[in-house]
């Protein structure tokens, strides 16, 4: 198992001076994402979320946190983030780069066929169907979640851990990364069709990263399977980094010896590095990572070393 030490990690890759938002979209409304105004109460009054909030399908059996869980860093005792915001602010480019349209323009998204290979350096590679995947234990993790745009929420994701998935099919020797890639299809995906990004998103993490016990896919929030919004039918979820590295609807996991490139490092090399870690005290380019606001509160709160997993993740780095 690879471990990168601190002397061996650029200060730009455990953070990544990271996004410089639109990315080119957030400057279209650049005196908003200059104050991260565009968060909070003013997104409220801004952006109201529709009346209706959308319904997945109920998620009958799964393990709620145990007493054991807080420290072990698999749920806070922090106010959940309403399920109207989550499903009503969302960062999904295959869909649209405006937050508050992704809803809609992901309704009626399909998630069924569906399958997700697993292959490269394993010695058992696989497919597995939706089904497969929904019948892996299953149980509820509440994290927050940190964008590099400086707003979070808290969400109780369901859901199961990546390294149950990787022991399926037993990674070899030479793996040491992990590479993910979202669908890729124009029709079902349709602002794909244009150059915002380089399709598909890819993503990756060190090995390590991904056996480690904070990291899951989700299939699920609030005890229900995800819309199509926040990443259906199976996503990624890395607590401890920026929200960008989770990457949504995977249809293909593969195990690799060298890291693997990433969207964001191929659409700004300068700004986004592999790492990715949640860190106050490396800026972005263009604001301070310091603090954030989450959604749903006016005041602005300082943001915690690899997003509060500190005690959790720190020893891999």
């Amino acid at each position: 198992m690879l471990n990168k030490r601190p002397d061996d990690i650029k200060a730009s890759e455990i953070t990544d001076k990271q996004v410089y938002l639109n990315r080119r979209l957030f400057m279209r409304g650049a005196a908003l994402a200059a104050t991260t105004v565009a968060t909070g109460l003013l997104y409220r009054n801004l952006n109201p979320p529709p009346a209706e909030t959308p319904k997945g399908e109920k998620l009958a059996d799964f393990a709620k946190p145990t007493s054991e869980a807080l420290g072990e860093g698999f749920t806070v005792n922090e106010k959940l983030t309403p399920l109207e915001d989550i499903t009503n602010y969302n960062n999904f480019y295959e869909f649209s780069t405006d937050k508050g349209s992704v809803a809609s323009e992901s309704k009626g998204f399909l998630t069924r066929p569906w399958t997700v290979s697993v292959e490269g350096l394993v010695h058992k590679p696989r497919t597995f169907d939706l089904d497969e995947l929904l019948s892996f234990p299953l149980e509820e993790r509440v994290y927050r979640l940190r964008c590099v745009e400086g707003w979070s929420m808290v969400i109780p994701w369901v859901g199961f851990p990546l390294a149950k998935l990787l022991e399926k099919v037993e990674p070899t020797e030479q793996a040491r990364y992990v590479a993910f890639q979202t669908l890729h299809d124009p029709k079902r995906m349709p602002n794909q069709r244009t150059g915002v990004l380089d399709w598909p998103y890819v993503e990756g993490l060190r090995l390590d990263e991904a056996k480690h016990p904070l990291t899951i896919l989700a299939t699920g929030l609030y005890g229900e399977t995800l819309p199509p919004q926040d990443g259906a039918p199976i996503r990624l979820v890395v607590p401890w980094k920026y929200g960008f590295k989770s990457i949504k609807s995977i249809v293909k996991i593969q195990l690799v010896a060298n890291e693997p490139p990433t969207t964001w490092n191929i659409q700004a090399p300068n700004e986004y590095g592999f790492y990715s870690n949640v860190n106050p005290s490396v800026p972005h380019p263009r604001w301070s990572q310091a603090r954030e606001r989450r959604i749903g509160e006016f005041r602005m709160r300082e943001t915690l070393m690899f997003n509060g997993y500190a005690e959790q993740v720190a020893h891999l780095y």
